[in-house]
């Protein structure tokens, strides 16, 4: 019976430790969703000049999430900033704006 009741602890002991391992942030999370922004305004958000799509990088974090607030709601017309931004949570948005604010 001991040994029964031993094996369970250490089986759920195991179990929390798996998904504990699991919820834990990827620490590349943030880059990784800008990096879906490359296409149109340029790596880590440095558009190329002339190209008409806005640079992002360095671009105060608030002002951004606005903006993608904005483009998510409706409120800003866009051509596509509005189905892309409804394809991110509130979290992944401030990620996402947090990183090119950080961006120089």
């Amino acid at each position: 019976m001991k040994l029964l009741r031993w094996t369970t602890v250490l089986c759920l002991l195991g179990v929390v430790g798996v998904a504990q391992a699991g919820n834990k942030a990827d620490p590349n999370l943030a880059r990784n969703l800008a990096a879906t922004c490359a296409n149109c305004h340029g790596t880590d958000g440095k558009a190329v000049p002339g190209s008409g799509s806005e640079a992002l990088a360095g671009v105060e974090k608030d002002k951004l999430l606005q903006k993608l607030r904005d483009f998510r709601s409706g409120a800003k017309p866009a051509t596509i900033m509005h189905q892309i931004s409804r394809g991110y949570t509130e979290a992944q948005l401030e990620l996402v704006a947090a990183y090119f604010a950080a961006q120089k």
